[in-house]
């Protein structure tokens, strides 16, 4: 089984959520991946802040992630599959930010398990599997 992280359980893992992190030591690293619309995501937040402690150790708590976890990267596989989910969503009338297809994209064409919070607002996409760590 492996693993792609969500932006909002990433920056569980940078704000030292216990739950979060335990349920990461349960798995095998190499087995987890985080992609790219997660870093960028993580990086415009961080950019928007003031220049300041809290922004400084954000930047270092990125950076250790970066150098723990693998990314995921985007293929022609995952450019197909963010074009048909975000097109069969369109059909059913339902939206999704786009970051929100692409990182699921990530996971549907790597048969991974999307780690994520928001488990009801990505179970639209069909063919997603969905899990939360922590509480």
């Amino acid at each position: 089984m492996s693993w792609v992280l969500d932006t909002n359980v990433v920056a569980a893992v940078m704000r030292g959520d216990e739950a979060v992190l335990s349920a990461l030591e349960r798995v095998r690293r190499d087995r987890v991946r985080i992609p790219e619309p997660v870093f960028a995501e993580l990086a415009y937040w961080i950019a928007r802040l003031a220049p300041s402690r809290r922004r400084a150790l954000l930047e270092s708590r990125l950076a250790l992630v970066r150098s723990e976890l693998a990314s995921a990267a985007w293929t022609e596989e995952v450019s197909d599959t963010f074009g048909a989910i975000k097109a069969e969503l369109e059909r059913r009338g339902l939206r999704l930010e786009d970051f929100d297809v692409a990182i699921a994209a990530h996971a549907v064409a790597s048969g991974a398990t999307l780690v994520t919070s928001n488990v009801k607002h990505l179970r639209r996409v069909e063919g997603l599997r969905c899990e939360t760590w922590g509480k």
